[in-house]
């Protein structure tokens, strides 16, 4: 198509220089005539302006801003400053006085909205464009300025981003008469700005157009000729008076005219919808100026009127013609209105947009313009940006009305939306540009946006300008039709690019109005929006619903409109809200604040009662999943490495053999032994000392106070247990020296020891069965316990949780007589089982493992060796001891070893969190143990207190290592917070550091920071280190190492330095062939202190044989190793070991059984978890697991209630945009809901079974469609 040239402006013979010399004019030789009548909420004229008193005090107000405000001798005003209008929609008369009266006085008015709260949606924006215009003053009434929030001092409040602005209220008494020599400069209209005018983008944020006085009069004569406006006309104004339409015809062209306006307040709309045409009716109004909803509204208020006539309205202009259902409004308004009076030929549509202001306009009957037209158009390929002409039977077209014409003097063409501004052609839909003397100049302030917008220049498919003058967009969508009839289809502001496929926001919104909106959406207040999801646009709906709808009424409406939306627009919404009536953010006019409305909706603060989130049905650009390639044999992946130039990943701690040290313990075969030897040698010398909440000394323990006990249970094992050697026996103590002392008595009396921990009384519901099951599950001919648990294990409560008939012999060992055993037992070979190490696994399987002696003693001397522990040391231990490294370092390190052991039970920081750095402190501890439930507890309980622990003298300078025992990939997170939180306190940065050991070896790496004897021999280990992985490459089990900050990287530190006699391979997981240097496989280790099996009676040790007795299926098939069942690698780094050798570092990324395999990758749950956890600050804690193919996110809501549903699509979109993964069930509970074991991991299996069986009493759960 080509550029649409306008009528030429005709040319008025005493057509007015400019604006003011029109107010001027009138204001001297018309005084008497009315100008502006002002109506209040009844409906009451209230006051009428006329042009004398508009130009009196105009004037006033001109001489006072210019003369009488004065700060510190000089003016506060310059000409050209700009000027806050702050007026309410009520007071046109007041506006009218202030805005002539800043053009009088040579300032540029910034008309904005009443600040009615500090939080009022979209006002920091407007505060942001005062900033940027240099605001300083704001004119207001007496009432509103009373009306506005004040501080303490009695002055206006400073709004949230505002400038500080002074108040002037322009009530008559404020004024100043001007003197006699006074008098304004009218000068002509010219190039200078007259008033800018506030537009608020798509994305929220507000911008000021400046608007000419060149412009402005340029604007005036175009309207007055397409409207056919004459001398003292009447009109009606339902708009807001400040901007748009509402201005240009009710303040600006109806001066020029000295047109009679009657101002009708939005507050009168919303009592009496009728009022705006009962005035017309009594004021005989020639022109009414109104938008499609008055229309509406007053429709629905009209059954009572019967005297109305609209007779007398040549015009009836609808501003927001360009709007897709104006159409049915102006149809249904005619239908009912032309039996009383109404003319179809004088509704007139009209297309605006603040930066070209008005595009076109039907033009009025006695003007001739061309008869209406109407296009039936087809939704779908409007959706391609094409234009075809579809029948009005069906449901998906979009029926739009005309515009009219362009406006005289203007020249207007279409260009394509995106990119180079190339012309349409005839078929397409693209943006309309104006180019004329009557459109704004600029953005004030922004000159690129500015260039692109107010200076653009259309060419041809050539690439040839089509004209040497730019052009202004207009942010209209549409094409002109026959006879140059203009049809606008959509703004750029609601534009929804979905797939390559655009929508409009204002479309769907019609389409979903359709779906019975009187019965359920409250007041037909419904916003569309599209968010950007896994880089495409997503279609949000957040509808407000009636008070009155239930349930039921909700999902009804939610699936219908689903439906409409899917079978008109062939497009699927990504997440449909419903929010309590009157909820969302309100624009000045009662419309909603969309920008705002989006906002609250991505920062999770929009608290729906009811959400449907459909991403399986819309997200259809999800990378294909992953097609399982055929393996690589394990002997091409040796040579692919050779090749390469890459090592064979495998590492090894210090020979053990290679070590002298002045070890006495080694001497003996077993731990029993070493017992005896040193109840001899050192009886004196304190191995245990275990501390209570209050942080005092419960109980201790010597060498020789231990052997006497041990020697006790021995006999009463013997004499009234009648147990013979190799019978199992549980140990069911609370943390102590009791549970030692038991320990050693069983294997005094040869007899096998399995630690259990109690039931716990306030839950023996869900405790006490696995009590039992171990005890079943280990063939325990016999329970040890004390007096108190023996009492619970047979009461009546007890009951109702096992079956208590079948428990074992059990005895109590809190009163055993003082006898000595005749013979302690000694094993026969080194190989027989020591004792059974149960513990249930995260997937919640209890899984035994057997140590044997030799295992036992191994697993002391390698840690003795790792942390340089002798008799002369202490160490604080804040870790259970029932299974894993906690056993080992509560009941066998310290009397292999010699060393002191303070024993913190983490139970008693539950009621003293400062109890484990208090010990630490106090006994001047160097080497220290935790798990991570207890690291977490001290972060989150002691977080504020750090200054009154100061006070109380706590001291952490004498920590050298504080080691955090787990089974799981390190919490970088959580160490590094813990270690900046305790700085104060004089915790060195390299202090905290992280243990890997599993079921097949307990202890596989420790990381002590090097000190004593061994660090001068030069054996210090390099510090730990951090890589960043790419978390995309791990679910395809490759490492790819980036930069720290990279997108999608993973920090991951090494687990610690491996144990001496420790080695470690990393092997494919199916092949079992070994892997390169930094290839992500299963850790394979090999130690004197591997367990030798699983104990289990399930007979499925076949099943689990090679856990421990592993071969690789190529290379070295020799060794024996174990599966520990983790994925990790292993990674030579620059740094070099005590021995000089490069240092070989272990990371461990996760359990292969707690893996996800989700669209045939494989994910870690803590990763999708620690993403979720992100999302909103009200998430506490968060699991996943997957059920049917499903993924299903659990999150604890550590908020009000009302935030629950706010969450569900924040997780959704954090886990499609960070994982590709689409969430099939949001579950939200409350806090202590996702179940945790005592080392501080997630059951994420007992969950799921929770989950399944519809117990875990969720606060909302949303299923994703």
């Amino acid at each position: 198509m080509n550029v649409l040239k306008g009528e030429p402006l005709g040319v008025v013979t005493n057509w007015p220089p400019s604006l003011l010399a029109a107010l001027q004019r009138w204001g001297t030789t018309q005084p008497k005539a009315p100008c502006l009548t002002a109506l209040d909420t009844t409906g009451k004229a209230i006051y009428t302006l006329t042009y004398g008193k508009l130009w009196s005090r105009s004037l006033k107000l001109a001489y006072t801003l210019l003369n009488k405000l004065i700060t510190k001798n000089t003016p506060l005003l310059k000409p050209g400053d700009r000027v806050a209008l702050v007026f309410p929609n009520s007071d046109p008369v007041m506006f009218m006085v202030a805005f002539y009266g800043c053009l009088l006085a040579e300032l540029i008015p910034v008309p904005i909205e009443v600040p009615l709260t500090r939080k009022d949606a979209g006002s920091q924006q407007i505060g942001f464009l005062l900033g940027s215009c240099g605001v300083t003053l704001a004119l207001t009434t007496d009432a509103c300025q009373k009306g506005l929030p004040k501080a303490q001092t009695g002055e206006v409040v400073t709004f949230k981003g505002w400038p500080h602005l002074i108040w002037f209220v322009i009530d008559g008494k404020h004024l100043a008469k001007p003197t006699k020599d006074w008098h304004p400069q009218v000068r002509d209209a010219s190039a200078e700005t007259a008033y800018i005018e506030y537009k608020t983008s798509k994305e929220g944020s507000t911008v000021g157009i400046t608007i000419s006085h060149a412009s402005m009069l340029a604007h005036c004569h175009a309207l007055t000729q397409a409207c056919g406006y004459s001398e003292a006309e009447t009109l009606t104004n339902v708009l807001d008076f400040k901007r748009d339409a509402g201005l240009w015809h009710g303040v600006l062209t109806s001066v020029m005219n000295r047109m009679h306006v009657i101002s009708i307040p939005y507050a009168l709309m919303k009592v009496n919808p009728l009022s705006w045409i009962q005035k017309v009716c009594s004021y005989k109004a020639r022109v009414a100026v109104v938008k499609s909803r008055d229309m509406h509204w007053s429709l629905l208020a009209q059954r009572d009127q019967r005297d109305v006539s609209l007779s007398s309205l040549r015009m009836l202009i609808v501003a927001d013609g360009a709007n897709p259902w104006s159409i049915s409004s102006c149809d249904a308004f005619l239908n009912v209105f032309q039996s009383r009076g109404l003319r179809p030929e004088v509704i007139c549509p009209c297309a605006s947009s603040s930066e070209a202001l008005t595009v076109a306009i039907r033009r009025p009957p006695e003007l001739g313009g061309p008869p209406p037209g109407k296009a039936v158009l087809s939704m779908n390929c409007l959706s391609f940006g094409v234009i075809r002409v579809d029948t009005e039977e069906k449901l998906s077209v979009l029926t739009v009305q005309d515009v009219g014409q362009i406006m005289p003097g203007a020249n207007v063409c279409v260009v394509k939306v995106d990119g180079t501004p190339y012309l349409c052609k005839a078929d397409e839909v693209g943006e309309i540009c104006v180019n004329s003397g009557a459109t704004g100049m600029a953005y004030f302030g922004l000159l690129g946006i500015t260039k692109n917008v107010f200076e653009a220049v259309p060419v041809t498919a050539a690439g040839v300008p089509v004209s040497d003058q730019p052009f202004t967009r207009t942010g209209l969508l549409g094409f002109v039709g026959p006879d140059y009839l203009v049809f606008v289809v959509g703004k750029l502001d609601g534009l929804m690019t979905v797939s390559g496929r655009r929508h409009n926001a204002d479309d769907v919104v019609a389409t979903a109005l359709a779906v019975e909106p009187m019965k359920f959406v409250y007041r037909g207040r419904i916003a569309v929006f599209s968010v950007t999801v896994l880089h495409d646009d997503r279609i949000v709906l957040v509808a407000e619903q009636r008070p009155d709808a239930s349930e039921e009424d909700s999902f009804q409406w939610m699936s219908r409109v689903l439906q409409a939306i899917d079978s008109i627009h062939q497009v699927g919404v990504y997440c449909l809200a419903l929010v309590p009536a009157n909820t969302l953010p309100k624009a000045p006019l009662g419309g909603i604040h969309i920008s705002e409305t989006k906002q609250r909706f991505l920062e999770g603060a929009l608290h729906p009662c009811n959400v449907l989130m459909c991403p399986h049905t819309c997200v259809t650009n999800l990378p294909k999943p992953r097609q399982k390639q055929p393996d690589v044999g394990p002997a091409s992946m040796i040579v692919g490495n050779l090749v390469a130039g890459k090592r064979i990943a495998q590492a090894s701690g210090r020979d053990v053999t290679q070590l002298e040290d002045n070890d006495q313990a080694r001497k003996f075969l077993y731990l029993a032994d070493v017992l005896q030897w040193r109840a001899q040698t050192t009886p004196d010398h304190p191995l245990f000392l275990l501390l209570n909440s209050k942080g005092t000394v419960a109980s201790t323990a010597s060498c020789i106070q231990l052997h006497k006990r041990a020697e006790r249970v021995a006999v009463a094992l013997m004499e009234k247990g009648r147990l013979n050697v190799g019978d199992h026996v549980s140990l069911v103590y609370p943390p102590g020296v009791d549970l030692i002392a038991t320990f050693y008595g069983c294997l005094y009396a040869g007899c096998i020891p399995i630690t259990v921990r109690p039931p716990h009384p306030q839950n023996l519901a869900t405790t006490l069965p696995t009590v039992k099951m171990i005890v079943e599950v280990s063939k325990s001919a016999c329970i040890l316990t004390t007096q108190a648990i023996m009492k619970l294990l047979k009461s009546k409560e007890a009951a109702t949780a096992v079956d208590i008939k079948t428990w074992p012999t059990i005895l109590d060992t809190d009163d055993m007589p003082k006898k000595k055993l005749a013979a302690i037992f000694r094993p026969t070979s080194p190989d027989m089982l020591a004792y059974l190490d149960f513990s249930v696994s995260t997937t919640g399987i209890l899984a035994g493992v057997k140590m044997s002696h030799a295992a036992t003693s191994a697993l002391c001397r390698s840690i003795k060796l790792q942390c340089e522990l002798y008799p002369s040391r202490q160490i604080a231990i804040c870790l259970d001891p029932y299974c894993g490294l906690g056993f080992a370092l509560w009941c066998l390190c310290s009397v292999y070893s010699g060393h002191q052991s303070i024993l913190v039970p983490p139970l008693e920081l539950e009621s003293n969190v400062s109890l484990w750095l208090s010990a630490v402190s106090q006994y001047k501890v160097r080497v220290t143990f935790c798990s991570y439930s207890v690291m977490e507890m001290c972060t989150k309980g002691l977080g504020t207190q750090t200054d009154i622990l100061r006070m109380k003298g706590v001291n952490l300078s004498c920590v050298r290592t504080c080691m955090v025992v787990a089974e799981e990939r390190p919490r970088i997170t959580l160490t590094q917070s813990f270690s900046k939180l305790f700085k104060d306190l004089g915790l060195s940065a390299r202090a905290v550091s992280t243990t890997f050991g599993c079921r097949v070896n307990v202890a596989i790496c420790l990381q002590p920071n090097r000190l004593g004897k061994l660090a001068e021999q030069g054996t210090a280990g390099p510090d730990p280190t951090t890589v960043y992985v790419d978390m995309r490459a791990l679910r395809h089990d490759r490492v790819r190492l980036v930069e720290r900050g990279s997108p999608h990287s993973l920090p991951l530190t090494e687990s610690g330095k491996i144990l001496p006699g420790v080695k470690v391979i990393i092997a494919h997981t199916e092949t079992k062939g070994p892997l390169g240097d930094s290839h992500l496989g299963e850790i394979w280790v090999s130690s004197p202190h591997n367990a030798t099996g699983y104990y289990t009676v399930y007979g499925e040790e076949a099943l689990h044989a090679d856990h421990f007795t592993a071969r690789l299926s190529f290379g070295d098939t020799q060794t024996v190793w174990a599966r520990t069942g983790y994925l990790g690698f292993l990674r030579r780094t620059e740094l070099t070991d005590a021995s000089g050798e490069r240092h070989d570092a272990l990371y461990v990324v996760g359990s292969l059984d707690e893996t996800l395999e989700l669209r045939g990758m494989r994910y870690h749950p803590i990763d999708i978890e620690t993403s979720v956890i992100r999302a909103h600050k009200s998430i506490a804690e968060c699991a996943v697991f997957t059920w049917t193919n499903l993924l299903v996110v659990v999150v604890e809501l550590e908020g009000s209630e009302q935030e629950a549903l706010d969450l569900v699509a924040l997780v959704t979109n954090v886990v499609l945009e960070e994982h590709y993964l689409i969430v099939g069930v949001v579950v939200i509970v409350d806090p202590g809901v996702i179940p945790i074991n005592s080392r501080g991991e997630k059951q994420r299996m007992h969950l799921r079974d929770g989950f399944l069986a519809d117990q875990l009493d969720p606060i909302y759960v949303a299923y994703n469609m």
